[in-house]
């Protein structure tokens, strides 16, 4: 792995992330580096989506951004999710006012066929491992990198249902009518995100982030047969491969947006930071989960469409039902791309004045 990475400076992220004592509430937000930003915009203007992700020069630039503005306590990679199932040999194209699009979405069982059975992830994916060792370069230390990846079955309801959905009828009625190859389906998605988080830790990821976006179209038992085993496997898989490989220990978060029914199960499911959408109140998700995991989340991003003083107000609501310690600050999902820089320079600021003032007192 490549070493002579720059020190550390602030390391409050990762400090809360494992549960230890921090002087302020760090923070973060998903979908930092964004189109709500026009130096991201300008960036990205000549180049296609998927065209932006292979270049990992032009990732460590996105990924750079919010952090000239804003004195955010991590930086995540400029990547995205999709680029798992291409790594599987399918096709995936960026499709203006569309977003994702699959030419041809897994129809039938006998579709599985045409996926890589085994996937070299450096082969088909170095080219985020580079763009996670320049960014980490590049990052000089400031804060620490979080690497990421989706999770099997929001990957899976892509993959068939060719694109996004309201319902993801397509996806859940493979779960249904054919449970077995939705398994084989699964497993071989888990496997290869856990070789690819791996290999993002080798490459300088400080922390990694599992994104179970499309846990709220599952049910209970649903998500307890299809989803949560591979997000737990996925967990245990990485762990013990970065022992075997001699690589840190780096602290995980999972994701999964609407699953309130699942929190329980999640702050088991080997995790040391638990993210929360903005549908939960903090006491509730405390309850849940317990004492022992970092909570993370959860400001409903369209408050940032508030004046700043009322976006104060709500951030310092949200830090008192949290509280400052083992508590990482964020949204309860992305900045959308309408959302005003100012607005978010707003909410991270109030972040860190609101939680040192509180620990102080």
């Amino acid at each position: 792995s490549p070493k002579g990475f720059p020190k550390l400076k602030n390391d409050t992220f990762l400090r809360a992330a494992r549960g230890e004592e921090t002087e302020y509430t760090p923070v973060w937000c998903m979908r930092q580096a964004g189109r709500y930003l026009p130096e991201f915009r300008e960036t990205r203007a000549a180049q296609d989506f998927f065209a932006t992700c292979q270049s990992p020069k032009v990732c460590c630039e996105l990924t750079l951004q919010p952090l000239r503005r804003f004195p955010l306590d991590a930086a995540i990679i400029f990547s995205d999710i999709l680029v798992v199932p291409q790594a599987l040999g399918m096709e995936v194209v960026m499709t203006p006012g569309k977003g994702p699009t699959f030419p041809e979405p897994l129809k039938e069982v006998e579709d599985l066929l045409k996926l890589r059975q085994k996937v070299d992830v450096t082969a088909e994916l170095g080219y985020v491992f580079q763009a996670i060792t320049l960014t980490r370069h590049s990052l000089e230390g400031k804060v620490p990198l979080i690497g990421f990846s989706g999770a099997p079955w929001t990957l899976m309801s892509y993959m068939i249902e060719g694109g996004g959905s309201s319902t993801m009828a397509k996806a859940k009625s493979w779960l249904y009518r054919h449970p077995d190859a939705s398994h084989r389906l699964l497993r071989l998605l888990a496997d290869v995100i856990t070789d690819y988080l791996v290999g993002q830790v080798a490459a300088g990821a400080q922390a990694l982030q599992l994104f179970e976006s499309h846990a709220g179209h599952l049910g209970p038992e649903q998500f307890q047969d299809f989803a949560l085993p591979y997000i737990r496997d996925i967990a245990q898989g990485v762990k013990s491969k970065l022992k075997a490989e001699a690589l840190p220990l780096v602290p995980m978060i999972v994701f999964a947006k609407d699953a309130h029914y699942a929190l329980g199960d999640l702050a088991h499911a080997g995790y040391e930071v638990v993210g929360l959408d903005w549908t939960i109140r903090p006491q509730e998700a405390r309850a849940q989960i317990g004492k022992d995991i970092t909570l993370q989340g959860n400001m409903d991003p369209c408050a940032l469409y508030a004046p700043k003083e009322k976006i104060g107000e709500l951030v310092k609501k949200m830090l008192e039902g949290f509280g400052t310690q083992r508590y990482i600050a964020n949204l309860g999902h992305g900045l959308y791309p309408d959302m005003s820089p100012e607005h978010v320079g707003a909410f991270v600021e109030a972040v860190h004045a609101h939680s040192r003032h509180m620990n102080k007192h």
